[in-house]
């Protein structure tokens, strides 16, 4: 039962960290909150069931270590991720390191609530995190075995154009850089941006970069 399991938020802003508590609250979710890595590490948090909602950039220890830190010490918490505006390359790095989801700053409170339904429901299921991908050294798409079908006939339908615009889009990239990196308008970006995430039927960026991951898609400019 998901009401057995906790979620560990760790984030060093006070007024995130206190509304996102109220909100899972509120939304029958028992939740806990820690102002820093270490103080959830000097818990026994890590050892309970549940998931971890994680800031990806704090002082002193970031999301990202905390997560490797995790795994390394053996817990099996799934990791949700938060991010600021911008720091998509590094939730990709997180996925790739086993985070299950990540959702970016400010919130709709709907997509928070439902990254960490997912990853409690893993954990209700008992299933473990997702294994870190390995690297990909290809530079054209190559999916893994477990690649939903779905998303690769999804991907199959982008032209080679809108395939580059996901690649950095992938990397995090802005539709300014975009252009300058295709030799293309930035206005040409917008048009692909939105075929994109039409043809991949993603309602958030957050959404698309999974199904990317998922597919093998390397990011623009690995």
């Amino acid at each position: 039962m998901t009401t057995d399991l906790t979620v560990f938020i760790v984030d060093d802003d006070d007024a995130i960290r206190d509304s996102v508590q109220v909100l899972l609250e509120c939304a029958g979710f028992r939740a806990e909150g820690y102002s820093t890595p270490l103080a959830f590490l000097d818990s026994d948090a890590p050892s309970r069931p549940g998931c971890l909602l994680v800031d990806v950039r704090m002082p002193q220890m970031s999301g990202l270590d905390l997560q490797e830190r995790l795994v390394r010490d053996g817990h099996a918490l799934p990791v949700v991720v938060m991010t600021g505006h911008g720091d998509v390359p590094l939730a990709v790095r997180a996925m790739k390191a086993g985070a299950v989801d990540f959702v970016e700053k400010p919130f709709e409170e709907e997509a928070l609530l439902a990254a960490v339904r997912s990853a409690l429901a893993r954990v209700a299921a008992g299933g473990a995190p997702a294994s870190p991908s390995p690297p990909v050294a290809a530079e054209a798409p190559s999916p893994p075995p477990s690649a939903p079908p779905e998303v690769l006939a999804r991907l199959s339908a982008l032209t080679p154009r809108e395939l580059d615009v996901l690649r950095w889009l992938v990397a995090g990239r802005s539709n300014k850089v975009i252009a300058f990196e295709l030799s293309i308008s930035p206005r040409t970006v917008e048009i692909h941006r939105a075929r994109v995430m039409e043809k991949m039927r993603a309602d958030s960026l957050p959404t698309l970069v999974r199904m990317a991951i998922a597919a093998g898609v390397v990011p623009g400019g690995a």
